[in-house]
């Protein structure tokens, strides 16, 4: 049986993001832009469904529970023409968690904390500031979260577990994945073990 196909949608842009300021857990909402992007997602998504014959309709929806992909997910949704509020969510999906270093932009970190800024530049991967996660850590939890995927599914999540994602599926390296940019407004497509991005 063929793995599933993985729809799979970072939320639009927030404040913060425009600031480049990291917000890990933090519930940070929706900009004009994002709820722009987040429309822009859900009909590019929608012509992958009708060239992809899948029933909208019957497709699972899930989503990581912090406000922004879930403000992104209803958007998405209502551009499909279905319920908003139809999807469920999955705690796997919330965004690494960057602990003391949430709201700071990287200049900040690198005020605040010059010793593991520089050790974030060569360690990405496995370190984690104080209270946070490593990507390594994500990478288990989304590989956790891909395995328990049984159908074709639609994905709103995050730039970070994005990454992991890729990492945990050999797509990418950790090397690579690390400051890979993940856009937002577009349609990830994960399929027979490779990846495309439709925008």
């Amino acid at each position: 049986m063929p793995a599933p196909v993985i729809y799979y949608i970072r939320h639009g842009e927030t404040s913060w993001n425009a600031e480049g300021r990291l917000q890990g857990t933090q519930d940070v909402p929706l900009n004009d832009l994002g709820r722009k992007q987040a429309a822009h997602a859900g009909n590019v998504l929608a012509d992958l469904l009708t060239r992809d014959g899948c029933d909208k309709a019957t497709l699972p929806f899930v989503a990581s529970p912090l406000q922004r992909a879930r403000a992104t997910m209803e958007l998405v949704r209502g551009a499909l023409e279905l319920p908003p509020e139809k999807y469920a969510l999955d705690d796997r999906l919330r965004e690494i968690g960057y602990g003391v270093w949430e709201g700071s932009t990287l200049a900040e970190m690198q005020a605040a904390d010059p010793v593991l800024y520089a050790k974030r530049l060569t360690a990405k991967w496995t370190m984690a500031p104080e209270g946070g996660e490593t990507y390594a850590q994500v990478q288990a939890r989304m590989r956790e979260w891909y395995d328990s995927v049984d159908s074709d599914t639609v994905a709103v999540a995050h730039g970070g577990t994005a990454r992991a994602l890729m990492v945990a599926l050999g797509i990418e390296t950790p090397a690579s994945a690390a400051d890979l940019l993940i856009e937002q407004g577009a349609v990830y497509v994960f399929r027979d073990g490779g990846l495309r991005k439709y925008s």
